[in-house]
């Protein structure tokens, strides 16, 4: 996770000195849509590196539940200023309608624009592996940042390909227009994940199933209730109750929840799992259905 968020900010610095050199010869709106995104990636990048150094540190005496919703704190960070970028993309956009304007230098921005969509996509492919490895809310918010630089890269790239080969100048701020309307679904997209997080939203119905599904595979396991989840960052909390026979021992009452938080945990590797044990039919919920 710290190899991903270093390598995001060393890249959006190397393309913001390029895109800055590109925009500043050719004046095109679209040129200035990606380095602005460009620029944005490199404060997004920086919060990501302290937010992700912020989240793996372990828990301590003064926070019990460590320390992972450092990470969507840091999406919501990004997702505020990605929609700031789309406003100013929108604004530069409709200006440029207003008052249309020649590309120039054509190749330099092509040539910038092609290493552009190369590094973000190499990038893209390295945080995909690392999201699917840690589960990182703030990388994968990262990653859907950078997926959206590949898209306006390349949309970028047409729009100056038309304007300087094609001779049509408004492809430039409709280009413009286009990716901010991007940026701006990606920003409610960050939002929106790292909001679910810091609210202690429930896990995904399909993840809640399977822990249902795992908990009521034990023969000893007579009903389960009250499964209450959450995440925070790469962990995720999982509480529950099982009702097992009242006659058992409290030793064996010990046993099964061992084995049943032990086979949550392969399935949940980053989870922390707390079980209540009630003796069966205190409480009277519905019975579930084993599968």
């Amino acid at each position: 996770m710290q190899r991903a968020a270093l390598a995001s900010l060393v890249v959006s610095i190397l393309l913001v000195l390029l895109k800055a050199v590109a925009y500043l010869v050719t004046d095109s709106v679209a040129m200035l849509s990606a380095l602005a995104d460009s620029g944005l990636d490199v404060f997004t990048s920086a919060i990501n590196l302290v937010a992700v150094h912020q989240a793996l540190q372990p828990a301590d005496a003064e926070h019990r539940f460590g320390h992972g919703k450092a990470e969507p704190l840091a999406g919501l960070a990004q997702g505020a200023f990605i929609a700031g970028s789309a406003t100013f993309l929108v604004i530069a956009a409709i200006n440029r309608f207003l008052e249309p304007h020649t590309v120039g230098h054509g190749a330099v921005a092509i040539a910038v624009m092609v290493f552009s969509i190369a590094a973000a996509g190499a990038l893209v492919v390295f945080q995909r592996m690392v999201v699917a490895r840690t589960k990182s809310v703030a990388i994968g918010a990262d990653r859907i940042h950078y997926f959206g630089d590949v898209v306006t890269n390349v949309g970028v790239l047409i729009a100056i390909l038309l304007a300087t080969q094609f001779h049509l100048p408004l492809a430039d701020p409709i280009v413009g227009l286009g990716v901010a309307v991007f940026l701006g679904w990606n920003a409610w997209s960050v939002f929106r994940q790292s909001y679910d997080q810091l609210m202690d939203r429930e896990l995904p119905d399909g993840e809640r199933d399977r822990i249902k599904t795992i908990v009521m595979c034990h023969a000893d396991v007579l009903n389960m209730h009250d499964l209450r989840t959450r995440a925070a960052g790469i962990s995720t909390f999982i509480q529950l109750h099982i009702e097992l026979d009242p006659a058992i021992s409290l030793t064996r009452a010990h046993e099964v929840s061992d084995l049943v938080e032990a086979d949550i945990m392969a399935s949940f590797p980053n989870a922390e799992v707390i079980i209540h044990q009630d003796p069966a039919g205190v409480e009277m919920p519905l019975p579930l259905e084993r599968t």
